[in-house]
């Protein structure tokens, strides 16, 4: 069975949790911006969340539908290289794509505004 979020990404972008990477990807947004303008709760949450994470896959799994983009490398263009628009060519959005490589992910805003909205992305791009 084809899966659409991974326990293993979770944990490699809970590496970077403070800045709420893992609750980004998994669906988590509010917590995620949270995360991400505390540093993960002082680092308190993002140890906990060391624990959480393989519940947090399995709520994505029940969230998100199996798509013919997958979620995983959508994920790791945008959150490695989301500023040049990897992600957005991957999804076939080659408009936005160009802007985000020249502008640097819109000067950074969509970049973010990515990291709220790409499981939605992901979905609606089949």
């Amino acid at each position: 069975m084809k899966r659409t979020h991974e326990v293993w990404l979770g944990y490699v972008f809970w590496i970077f949790g403070f800045m709420g990477m893992h609750r980004f990807y998994y669906g988590k947004k509010i917590s995620g911006a949270i995360w991400a303008l505390t540093l993960g709760l002082l680092g308190i949450g993002w140890l906990i969340d060391l624990f959480l994470i393989p519940s947090m896959q399995r709520e994505a799994e029940t969230r998100y539908p199996v798509v013919s983009n997958d979620y995983t490398v959508a994920w790791i263009l945008q959150s490695f290289l989301g500023v040049l628009g990897l992600h957005r060519f991957y999804l076939g959005k080659w408009i936005s794509g160009l802007v985000w490589l020249f502008t640097g992910g819109l000067f950074g805003i969509g970049w973010i505004y990515d990291f709220f909205t790409l499981n939605e992305q992901i979905v609606e791009r089949g």
